[in-house]
């Protein structure tokens, strides 16, 4: 039963990696600070016997007692509004938390699964998105903590790699979405959906042309899987290809709910990308992976969720 250490095991993609792992029939540590995860998320977890949890904070010195034969870097930051108001927690996380997970994989001889992030590419100037392109970053806007920070996880988890010969892969995650958001994360789904099914205006950023590749959540626990399970040691793409603009996603979720919800425009943020695309290629040549739950489906789900969340406030 192989053993898997989950930081950032709370949060969104950390407990679905974490049902996903025990699913398979590993065991799993999952370790979170609680700033931006939620023990709601892991409770059904919490009587598994494969399962534990540790409150920590992984920028500070972490050590799991016991073999480990993976460490699974997901604790961050991950939407806009946390990385915005958390700048120097966001940057600590991905230069000391991914040393430290990165200290405990070679420790442990584990295998390291680095979550970075489209991010990387910042507002692009090649379009799709290959895992070739070095990126457009604006290195000391707003965004630029999250972006760098993840940048240079990934510069660390390669430097371990070769000084180290360290068993690494890279995951550059494209806008996923589905159960167990937060409701107030400020990521435009979870925020258009709120919004529809609060009768609230919906707030577009910009002129709503600027577009998105939304990936549903079971999809994404699928690429990394596969991708831990292969051999592939540089970073990889795991999204949905297909491009959708804001206003495209807007009218949708109006739709799907049944809204009388406006759509308004605001001033769009700093640094805000207007594009956003993944090529998969090499996804689906060296893992035999692609999405199959495409935007319709996903967000149908993905609305029963949230309108169960309103009912329970």
């Amino acid at each position: 039963m192989p053993r898997v250490v989950v930081t950032g095991g709370a949060g969104f993609l950390g407990s679905h990696l974490a049902d996903a792992l025990l699913a398979r029939g590993d065991e799993v540590v999952a370790i979170d600070n609680l700033v931006t995860g939620d023990t709601a998320n892991i409770e059904h977890l919490i009587q598994h016997d494969g399962f534990s949890f540790v409150r920590a904070d992984v920028s500070n010195y972490m050590w799991v007692p016991g073999d480990v034969d993976v460490v699974m870097h997901f604790a961050s930051p991950a939407s806009p509004v946390d990385y915005l108001e958390m700048p120097i927690q966001t940057l600590k996380v991905g230069s000391l938390g991914t040393h430290n997970s990165l200290g405990l994989a070679k420790a442990k001889g584990a295998t390291f699964f680095m979550a970075s992030t489209s991010e990387v590419y910042g507002d692009p100037l090649v379009h799709p998105q290959t895992e070739e392109y070095w990126g457009n970053v604006n290195p000391v806007g707003p965004r630029g903590v999250y972006d760098e920070a993840k940048r240079f996880s990934e510069a660390m988890t390669m430097a371990y790699h070769r000084h180290h010969g360290l068993d690494t892969r890279i995951v550059r995650i494209f806008n996923t979405y589905g159960p167990r958001m937060r409701p107030n994360d400020g990521r435009v789904v979870s925020n258009f959906i709120i919004q529809a099914l609060s009768g609230e205006p919906i707030t577009i950023y910009g002129d709503g042309s600027q577009t998105r590749s939304f990936t549903f959540v079971d999809d994404e626990i699928r690429g990394f899987l596969a991708l831990l399970d292969s051999d592939v040691t540089s970073p990889t793409n795991i999204g949905n290809p297909n491009e959708f603009t804001i206003s495209e996603l807007a009218e949708l979720v109006v739709e799907l709910t049944a809204s009388t919800s406006e759509i308004t425009y605001h001033d769009l943020p700093v640094d805000d990308p207007t594009q956003r695309k993944p090529d998969i290629s090499k996804a689906k040549e060296l893992l035999g992976w692609e999405p199959t739950i495409q935007l319709r489906e996903g967000l149908e789900r993905t609305i029963t969720y949230f309108a169960g969340v309103l009912e329970r406030r």
